[in-house]
């Protein structure tokens, strides 16, 4: 598993704040992009308790790593978070749902730094009433500290196979407060081909895999030099770009032997699931995808605390005209009573899975 990378978050008004600081033991240390891993490891630091919960917020997951947030810092106690539509996805994501969805992990992991500090964040949702100006927050003395907090350096989006084995009955009546746990294996099953044959479509469709190809970062220069998007880093993939089988041009040729290797490790990873989580809304407007991404954000803590690993997998809920019909599947197949299914993810024991939880199953964590 790559560890994730995160630039600076840009302020208003001139100036940055640095991602906390984390560990680089994901990369293998002669293809380390130190300097794209500069944010975990410089920051935290900030005597502005903003800039500090700033800091921790920039590690949340968010859809293509496109890290779409901008703040203002507003007088001594305020910040302004924008999204900024240059960092669109306008093939994969038109509608802009799964960016709104980024934003909200970004906004709930910034209330859960704050309150580390003793800080309640009271978060007003799109003050304007549009959506770029994602939420006014303002800070005040008084808050307890959340027990998720304790998985926010370890937390980790898990791009490989999970271990070919049931996920403990205790360990999901532990997540089940915070997602729909999908276990049962015929479910599973249908699930499992609704994920891969919505990945085919995502990969075969030129517009879509243009934009993934577009944001990919090849090796350890070019990460450096862009720590967003879509890293392919490490001794193995950077042996295979200086022979020049992998490349921006055979990413984007299905008869390629890199995108064939691409596809066998996708069907092995996406085959290797053994449970999902689904989150769902009963609307669909920017305040319930605000919503459900601060809930996913919690949802990724949890698991992170219980020793599961989850991985979100995106392409069937997508709504662009070639999948469609996989969406409308997606719908059906998750949703109850109408409800909208808005985030998907694998559930299971990765490679990076601790031996013990590291919370008591029986504590009761707020899902608020």
């Amino acid at each position: 598993m790559t560890l994730s990378r995160r630039k600076a978050i840009a302020l208003i008004g001139g100036g940055t704040v640095l991602a906390a600081s984390a560990s680089a033991a994901g990369f293998v240390a002669t293809r380390t992009p130190h300097r794209a891993l500069e944010p975990w490891r410089l920051a935290g630091g900030y005597a502005d308790p903003r800039q500090r919960a700033l800091s921790y917020a920039l590690l949340a997951p968010n859809a293509h790593n496109r890290q779409p947030w901008v703040a203002e810092l507003i007088g001594v106690d305020r910040i302004r978070l924008h999204r900024d539509p240059a960092l669109n996805l306008p093939e994969t994501d038109p509608f802009d749902r799964q960016l709104t969805i980024s934003m909200g992990c970004f906004v709930e992991l910034l209330k859960i730094a704050a309150a580390q500090d003793g800080y309640t964040a009271q978060i007003t949702p799109f003050p304007e009433g549009g959506d770029l100006i994602v939420a006014d927050i303002v800070f005040s003395q008084g808050a307890a500290r959340d027990s998720l907090a304790d998985g926010i350096m370890d937390r980790r989006s898990c791009k490989e196979p999970f271990e070919d084995r049931a996920i403990a009955p205790d360990l999901v009546a532990a997540i089940e407060p915070y997602a729909d746990v999908i276990t049962d294996p015929a479910l599973v099953a249908q699930v499992k081909d609704l994920t891969w044959k919505a990945w085919v479509v995502e990969a075969t469709t030129q517009s879509t895999m243009k934009e993934s190809v577009d944001l990919m970062r090849f090796g350890k220069a070019q990460i450096n030099a862009s720590p967003d998007g879509i890293d392919l880093g490490g001794p193995f993939l950077e042996a295979l770009m200086l022979a020049g089988q992998i490349t921006p041009e055979t990413q984007m040729d299905p008869n390629s032997r890199s995108f064939q290797t691409g596809v066998e490790i996708y069907r092995e990873m996406l085959h290797a699931t053994p449970a999902y989580a689904v989150l769902t809304t009963k609307g669909n407007t920017r305040l319930d995808q605000l919503e459900v991404g601060r809930r996913w954000l919690r949802l990724n803590l949890a698991t992170t605390l219980a020793g599961l690993q989850l991985h979100p997998i995106s392409q069937c809920l997508q709504e662009y005209r070639e999948m469609s019909a996989l969406f409308e599947q997606a719908q059906a197949l998750m949703g109850r009573d109408g409800d909208t299914v808005q985030m998907l993810g694998r559930l299971g024991y990765g490679p990076q899975t601790p031996q013990t939880p590291r919370w008591p199953l029986d504590a009761k964590l707020t899902n608020a």
